[in-house]
């Protein structure tokens, strides 16, 4: 008789993870759950939150009756995720620490600790996404060595891995997993990728899993929490005060604390002033705010994105881009904001000054599309208005960074 196959799962505490296990549990696999532990600080209230989370994704384990272990990336979160993180804040840009996270700790550090050290023969979360992959044939993948250098042999034989969606639309979180590389989407295994939120509810609660039914969803930075976003930045970075200056008359309208902490887009809240303002740009030079009033003011929009190097999911520019130069594709540069089509283009563009970085790509609209928003608040035309979380404020301004290269091919 074969022995089970040894999936090791990670555990946030949460109730997503705690019910992926159950499900790996029953289908006959020898499940293991893994703790990982990546931020090692109090919150503002003198709590550290991890301690509990650990406890909670503890109890899941004695409830399932599987083998529980806590690892720490503390050092590999600060140097790969977080100190990213700062320097892209003190640029000017907005990062996703989401999907750094899931590219660097989660689908490489922790994928590599439960094969090499676990014997894993797949990896598991609690993500809601899908693979091409079935259960069966993630257990057949074999590692393969890369080869050094930024392109892999063009006559190695692989079979790609497709990232798909959830079949909740709404809880899917492939926008997330973006740059999760081939080798560790080939061992991973995504248990609720077919399931609702809902559902996955009413499985915990017929399970004896209510201490993890009952948290709050998890919002703020990945692994760190939901904290004040401009006090947590001022503790690693320098204030740098400056004005918001309005872009229509340049007219002072009030102060800031640092140019950084602001995201294109952003409603800018400004002391003294009713209505509602918003960034249009940014002065690192002199650390000057320019805003607009109104969240459909034409300053907000831009009918142009160029990227830095691309990562594609399958290794590789999808072959009407190669051939054609150009095609058209479906894009985000926000969790839960819906997809729209758009063209993409490769190579240089007629008029365009300066040669683009090599893999890089422009995303424009075509006649008779909408423009690009420059930021959050301009995804009102296309979604309903949300609060201004840490989370959403992260995932903002992706288009000037490379996940929005992700953004748009996770689905293409």
């Amino acid at each position: 008789m074969l022995a089970a196959r040894h999936v090791v799962c990670a555990l946030s505490g949460g109730v997503d993870s705690a019910v992926a296990a159950l499900l790996l549990k029953r289908r006959g696999y020898q499940v293991t759950g893994v703790f990982m532990k990546n931020w090692d600080s109090l919150d503002e209230r003198g709590v550290c939150t991890a301690d509990k989370d650990c406890e909670d994704a503890y109890k899941v384990c004695q409830i399932l009756d599987i083998p529980f272990h806590q690892v720490s990336f503390v050092k590999e979160y600060w140097n790969e995720v977080f100190s990213d993180f700062l320097n892209e804040y003190e640029k000017g840009r907005t990062p996703n620490p989401d999907i750094t996270c899931n590219r660097h700790i989660k689908f490489n550090c922790f994928f590599h600790y439960a094969v090499d050290t676990l014997g894993a023969d797949a990896v598991a979360t609690g993500h809601y996404a899908r693979t091409s992959l079935e259960d069966e044939e993630v257990f057949q993948q074999k590692h393969i060595k890369r080869p050094e250098g930024l392109f892999r042999n063009r006559f190695e034989v692989r079979n790609v891995v497709k990232l798909l969606q959830a079949a909740d639309n709404f809880k899917d979180q492939t926008f997330f997993l973006s740059q999760v590389s081939q080798d560790a989407l080939r061992r991973t295994i995504f248990p609720l990728g077919g399931l609702t939120k809902q559902f996955v509810k009413k499985i915990a609660a017929e399970n004896r899993l209510h201490h993890v039914l009952q948290k709050k969803e998890s919002m703020g930075i990945c692994f760190v929490g939901k904290r004040n976003f401009e006090n947590f930045i001022l503790q690693y970075l320098q204030p740098r005060p400056g004005n918001f200056i309005s872009i229509e008359d340049n007219k002072v309208l009030g102060t800031h604390q640092g140019w950084f902490l602001y995201t294109l887009g952003q409603r800018a809240r400004i002391g003294g002033l009713r209505e509602p303002w918003y960034v249009v740009e940014k002065d690192g030079a002199k650390g000057d705010i320019f805003v607009a009033p109104r969240m459909d003011h034409p300053a907000l929009y831009r009918d142009l994105l160029r990227t830095n190097r691309v990562h594609w999911v399958t290794e590789g520019p999808p072959a009407a881009l190669v051939r054609d130069k150009m095609m058209e594709c479906h894009f985000r540069f926000r969790h839960q904001m819906a997809l729209v089509c758009r063209v993409l283009q490769g190579g240089r563009v007629p008029g365009q000054r300066e040669d683009p970085e090599a893999g890089a790509v422009r995303l424009h609209t075509a006649e008779g599309q909408e423009q690009v928003p420059s930021g959050l608040r301009g995804l009102q035309r296309w979604c309903r208005p949300r609060p201004h979380a840490l989370t959403r404020r992260g995932a903002a301004r992706c288009c000037c960074r490379r996940q929005a290269e992700g953004a748009s091919r996770g689905r293409a």
